[in-house]
């Protein structure tokens, strides 16, 4: 296949708004990576995938050193392997080999990795000090990975039936879907750690309805939005021009989310050499924005609420229109004898 220039390959593969770490630290190496593995490899994103699961087995077996040494080589391993697991996804989107299996097996291996590292970091650092609180502090990561990753596909899942739910009221009523200004958008999704991730490998096709709803849009009228709300968190000196910012740089709002905890649990703690509280501090944190998260969807879903409601009066004034036209056309006064 033709391989794209460099910015192209980066407009097709990179996301409109990511994590932090993979925005700066990750995407300038991976891109570039994946855009040569295009031209002159014949490796597909599976392998790719696989060659990531391995990597962090490597980093796993570096922990459970527990010295200073191999935790920084168990670091260095490990980013490695998550840069690797950027990699996949972006070949599949660039080349149009992603599966659905392929999806499957990124999540999958992604939870593993996440769990044997876990177990092997806090494994090895009980082994050196014989303190009992590293067993809990895997425990915790573990849970609170998997707390994370089940929040976010539920969330996912939530925002999606919303959506195709208004969507589909608004075709009945003949209007032009406003979804996004009603609050129900894809602004909370975690583009590398969440399901819409693993649904980017799969190439997406038209459906016809989606076809037809889209060449009606053009004469239907608008249906009736509710404008997004203003909360604490707009109300914030100086929130909304460091969320411009952020946006414009392709930062997502969401700085602390699974990759962030990931990385300051199995990167940042190696390198400084301690374990313990960089990995309560990941766990706080990451708790911390996960209630912003179900706040915006709160948020999110009242939003929705009330543009339901719109529809149904809308619904309910057309129908008591329809039924007083109806009146006066069978109404005595107007009717005509021969």
């Amino acid at each position: 296949m033709r391989v794209p220039s460099l910015p192209e390959v980066r407009r097709l593969t990179e996301k409109e708004r990511d994590a932090w770490w993979t925005v700066l630290l990750v995407d300038p190496v991976a891109t570039p990576l994946v855009r040569w593995t295009a031209m002159w490899t014949r490796v597909t994103p599976n392998q790719i995938t696989w060659a990531a699961l391995v990597l962090g087995i490597g980093a796993a077996a570096c922990f459970a050193q527990g010295d200073w040494q191999w935790l920084v080589a168990g670091a260095v391993v490990y980013h490695v392997s998550f840069i690797l697991d950027c990699m996949d996804g972006k070949l599949a989107r660039l080349t149009g080999k992603g599966s659905a299996f392929g999806a499957w097996l990124d999540y999958i291996f992604d939870r593993v990795r996440v769990l044997i590292c876990a177990v092997a970091l806090m494994g090895g650092q009980y082994q050196r000090t014989d303190d009992v609180t590293y067993i809990w502090l895997a425990l915790a990561v573990v849970f609170l990975d998997m707390l994370r990753y089940m929040d976010a596909l539920e969330i996912w899942k939530v925002r999606l039936n919303m959506r195709r739910t208004q969507r589909e009221r608004a075709e009945e009523l003949g209007l032009v879907d406003t979804s996004a200004e009603a609050g129900v958008s894809d602004d909370d999704s975690e583009a590398d750690d969440t399901p819409v991730k693993n649904a980017a490998r799969v190439p997406a096709q038209p459906t016809a309805s989606d076809a037809s709803a889209a060449e009606s849009s053009a004469s239907a009228p608008a249906a009736p939005a509710v404008a997004p709300q203003s909360t604490f968190i707009t109300r914030l000196p100086g929130y909304v021009p460091l969320r411009d910012f952020l946006v414009s740089h392709r930062i997502r709002i969401h700085l602390f989310s699974g990759i962030e905890f990931q990385m300051t649990i199995f990167i940042i703690a190696p390198l400084l050499g301690t374990v313990f509280w960089p990995t309560v501090a990941a766990g706080a944190l990451l708790l911390a924005f996960e209630v912003l998260v179900v706040y915006r969807l709160l948020l999110a879903t009242r939003s929705f609420q009330r543009t339901m409601a719109r529809y149904d009066r809308l619904e309910a004034e057309r129908k008591s229109a329809q039924d007083g036209l109806s009146e006066q056309a069978n109404s005595p006064e107007r009717a005509t004898f021969v």
